[in-house]
């Protein structure tokens, strides 16, 4: 049962490299004031950290132990004080039982006249709770094992500050020399010998860097999805296991700035060995981090106001001659000399979710709108980076290359990066997408049927639709005529009661659209609706009522065919 310490396997790297501001239970029994400690149970607990050191001298000691502490003891304050045997077993195995209830990293009794052999129910409960027990020599005095504990610990935490002070240093000096976050990345994953991510928010990788095997065991973690967004959400900040990797670590801190979020700078080891050390050099590296990211958003809104008014004028037909914007979109690395798309997209309107919480969280995370411009770009710059995107007040255009044949696919799989879980702050926009166009001639009249697409796909179908020109069908031209209101009243005349949202109108007005589908054929439509003809026959007499005799009127068909389009572009 008893094993003498020396005859441990070392788990942890040696004291001489100080490894976190802490002290294991077994780094602390191999430090050379307590040399011949015998430990008797809790081997599992071994990897407990030790952050303080007190002596028991009195029995009620349970009130006062905190967390991580270790405790020694002469013995005596755990004689029986009523029977005067020199302990009592239920009461020690009470005390087992308290400490590892409390947090307590270890226990430590020195052998001598107060305390003989160890009850067995002693061990077997600090074996149970994987707590650490051990005697200590007669002739090791206490004022040594706490000076030595508080040096290791006081030289842990000097070092580990030097480490994240040195870093902080060279990576200040990466920014302020020109560096951008590659370069940060690479400064923090050669330190700590571990793959390196920074992202947005919403999890869009902005730099990586380490080895190549480290980058390979990183990108097999199950926490990116195809698009290679990072599952931000599946994180939190500090340390915690690499999901699958049987020894590998994650260290995470948030990259904050200003009061907004700016994403994570995450650590990945394989092996392990990342620590409390780890944690502050990357809070550190994030304050480095936040001040690049915020000097390139500077930088960023000064050319992205050049790019966005000069775009503006390009859409709306007010730029220069065609040669004359090619040359200069080129000048901007944008290439519009192709066939190509205009692809908007508009936030949906959604309701605040928190509209009664009085209390605002101290960090938020870039506006909407902004984030969502930048899920465009980066989504957009991985298959074309010459292809422009730039965000307005109230809408994001893309002007993505594509051919006839291949528009759709082209236009799907970017939607299906930006949207949903991928990205974007995953907040609901709809998508409004042009014909193809061969001439920048023809980008203002393509813009206009993007913007025509969107407005009709999102009356049509809702939050997070996606609407092509080329689809709209009729809509298209219900969607010239700028008075809603006269819309309306044109579905009021027609439809009469029938535009009304009530269930009975509602309920009519599907059997109505079932008839003019099928042509009038009642045998048909009452197969479609699953009616009975007889039923199918008095619902007609009941439409006839109120629109007229539409089964034996074409024009008057034709008036109901569109009112009941009108009816269904919502926001009219």
């Amino acid at each position: 049962m008893n094993e003498t310490v020396g005859d441990l396997t070392p788990r942890t790297r040696a004291l001489s490299t100080p490894a976190s501001y802490a002290l294991t239970v077994e780094e602390l029994l191999a430090l050379p004031s307590l040399t011949g400690s015998q430990l008797i149970a809790g081997k599992g607990g071994l990897e407990k950290v030790v952050r303080r050191v007190n002596v028991i001298e009195v029995p009620d000691i349970l009130p006062w132990v905190k967390p991580n502490e270790l405790l020694v003891t002469t013995g005596f304050p755990l004689r029986h004080a009523d029977s005067g045997r020199p302990f009592d077993a239920h009461s020690l195995v009470e005390l087992v039982e308290g400490l590892a209830e409390r947090g307590a990293a270890a226990l430590g009794v020195k052998e001598g006249r107060y305390f003989g052999d160890v009850p067995a129910a002693m061990i077997d409960a600090a074996d149970r709770l994987d707590f650490p027990l051990f005697l200590i020599p007669r002739d090791i005095g206490f004022d040594e094992v706490m000076s030595e504990v508080y040096t290791h610990l006081v030289d842990s935490q000097a070092w580990a500050l030097d480490v994240a002070d040195r870093m902080h240093r060279a990576l200040t000096t990466i920014v302020l020399e020109g560096g951008d976050l590659p370069q940060i990345a690479d400064e923090v994953a050669t330190l700590f010998e571990a793959a390196v991510v920074i992202c947005s928010p919403d999890g869009r990788v902005q730099a990586t860097a380490g080895a190549s095997a480290d980058l390979e065991a990183l990108d097999a973690l199950p926490l990116f999805d195809p698009s290679g967004r990072l599952h931000t959400e599946r994180l939190h900040q500090g340390l915690q296991p690499a999901p699958g990797m049987a020894a590998g670590q994650i260290a995470v801190a948030p990259i904050n700035a200003g009061g907004t979020d700016h994403g994570l700078i995450v650590a990945v080891a394989r092996a392990g060995g990342l620590g409390p050390v780890t944690i502050q050099a990357l809070e550190r590296a994030a304050t480095v981090v936040a001040l690049a990211v915020t000097k390139k958003l500077a930088v960023s809104a000064v050319e992205s106001k050049f790019r966005g008014d000069f775009l503006r004028d390009v859409l709306n037909g007010a730029a220069e001659p065609t040669d004359q914007i090619i040359e200069y979109c080129s000048q901007l690395d944008w290439d519009v000399n192709r066939s190509m798309v205009v692809i908007v997209a508009q936030l949906d309107q959604v309701a605040e979710a928190n509209a009664g919480q009085s209390v605002q969280p101290p960090v938020v995370g870039r506006m909407p709108h902004e984030r969502l411009t930048a899920a465009w770009q980066q989504v957009v710059r991985r298959r074309d980076r010459f292809a422009p995107v730039v965000g307005f007040s109230h809408e994001v255009v893309t002007l993505m290359p594509a051919e006839q044949g291949d528009a759709r696919t082209v236009v799907e799989d970017l939607i299906a990066s930006v949207a949903g879980d991928s990205g974007g702050g995953r907040n609901s926009f709809g998508t409004g997408v042009s014909r193809v166009i061969a001439s920048v001639a023809d980008i203002p009249r393509a813009y206009d049927q993007a913007r025509k697409a969107v407005m009709v796909g999102r009356r049509m179908n809702g939050a997070g639709s996606v609407a092509h020109f080329d689809s709209l069908g009729v809509h298209r031209l219900l969607s010239l005529v700028d008075d809603g209101n006269e819309l309306q009243a044109f579905a009021t005349e027609v439809l009469g009661s029938l535009a009304g949202e009530d269930a009975d109108a509602v309920d009519l007005r599907q059997t109505l659209q079932a008839l003019l589908d099928t042509n009038c054929n009642v045998a048909e439509t009452a197969r479609v609706l699953h009616f009975h003809y007889n039923t199918l026959r008095y619902r007609i007499g009941k439409l006839e009522s109120i629109l007229g005799h539409f089964t034996t009127d074409p024009i008057l068909r034709l008036d109901v065919a569109l009112a009941l389009r009108v009816v269904e572009m919502k926001g009219l």
